[in-house]
């Protein structure tokens, strides 16, 4: 069995990291992670070591997205800090017999200084962006050498451009993020109509998501047949929840927030995959997260923040990656007029998820063609396996 390192470089691609972890630790091989932004708080969940201690930035490693995001990076160290882990990875790779990249240009480039074999899922990039996926230099360059051995996609067009492009094998065989959210979860409360709300999981942006979504709950009718669940990660306590909702008009009583002549919101913790499951509608202001509601074929809102990742320009690329079943209302993200409209489109796709089949059929089309069937991890871990003398 081999000794494998996977090399990761944000929250998303740390939970496909550890889902792929644990699919090659299930066939006998010995595994460690090197996250080379935040934490790697899904590897230590799922059990698997990491290479170094960690530490995470306000940013969550997508400053990128804006040039806020970028200064922020640079006062807080992150650049610094990257090239640490890069000495890390550069000091200890001579005791792998794979590195395993999940990510995009960053790790990419890092594990081909290694001089190891090197297999890569790019989770990152997605021909559905723009049609055709021009890859930041060199990372198609180095993709095309011997010592990338295999090349896994997001989707199958992207699998398709880069088999072209490469002039070598892009195998799409689903995405590991997808599993554990097709899995059975446990049932909630019955209701004709149920809204999923999902803030993200960065803090501080959490906290600005979740006032954003209040005042949009704000706007919608009080019905007794509507319930609205909101999956929180366990980073914002209550007492804390208590005093951000507080400071808008909000309270919290035995796990439900609630105003007067507002449809009440019941808190779910722990229960981010039946929140999905059970969800007629998801409202979101996150990046993964979005995408597996498209992969349960549930229509998403989004309703842009201020980030660093949940923006205008991040929510727009979301929609050309996962298609026409994500909406998103008109208006300047955060203002008055896009929270109304947000809760009036709200409205309307409630209204169409009870007969629309149309509506139906085109979110599980969509669902099979960006996001693939269950069993991604467990596939993509077989064929690094296979890789392994």
């Amino acid at each position: 069995m081999g000794q494998i390192l996977l090399l990761s470089n944000g929250h998303g691609e740390d939970v496909s990291g550890a889902l792929i972890g644990q699919a090659l630790q299930s066939l006998g091989h010995s595994v460690q992670a090197l996250p080379l932004a935040g934490l790697g708080r899904p590897y230590q969940q799922a059990g698997i070591a990491l290479l170094g201690r960690s530490h995470e930035f306000s940013t969550g490693g997508i400053g990128y997205t804006s040039l806020r995001g970028r200064l922020t990076e640079l006062v807080q160290g992150q650049i610094l800090y990257l090239l640490r882990r890069l000495l890390r990875l550069l000091r200890h790779s001579h005791r792998f017999d794979l590195i395993v990249v999940v990510g995009d240009v960053i790790p990419v480039i890092a594990a081909w200084l290694t001089r190891r074999p090197v297999a890569t899922y790019l989770v990152a990039y997605s021909s559905h962006y723009e049609g055709r996926l021009r890859l930041p230099w060199p990372c198609g360059e180095l993709l095309a050498t011997p010592r990338f051995q295999a090349v896994f996609s997001r989707d199958q067009l992207t699998a398709d451009d880069l088999t072209t492009q490469l002039q070598r094998s892009v195998r799409f065989v689903g995405n590991p993020f997808m599993d554990p959210v097709l899995a059975p979860a446990a049932a909630l409360p019955t209701a004709r109509q149920r809204i999923g709300l999902l803030p993200g999981s960065r803090r501080p942006e959490l906290e600005h998501n979740l006032l954003l979504l209040l005042q949009l709950i704000e706007k919608l009718p009080v019905a007794a047949e509507l319930s609205v669940d909101l999956a929180l990660v366990a980073s914002l306590e209550d007492t804390a929840l208590q005093a951000l909702a507080g400071s808008v008009g909000w309270r919290l009583e035995q796990g439900v927030l609630s105003r007067e002549d507002t449809v009440p919101i019941t808190l779910r913790r722990d229960a981010f995959q039946s929140v999905l499951q059970h969800s007629d509608l998801v409202i979101g202001m996150a990046g993964t997260a979005i995408e597996q509601a498209i992969g349960l074929a549930k229509p998403a809102l989004q309703l842009p923040g201020e980030g660093p990742q949940f923006t205008a320009r991040f929510a727009e690329a979301q929609r050309r990656l996962l298609g026409p079943t994500v909406f998103c209302a008109p208006g300047d993200a955060g203002s008055r007029d896009n929270i109304a409209a947000t809760a009036a489109l709200a409205l309307d796709l409630l209204n169409r998820s009870r007969s629309d089949q149309e509506l139906h059929e085109q979110c599980r089309r969509e669902a099979s063609r960006r996001l693939g069937t269950a069993g991604g991890g467990t596939r993509m871990a077989a064929a690094i396996s296979e890789l392994l003398p």
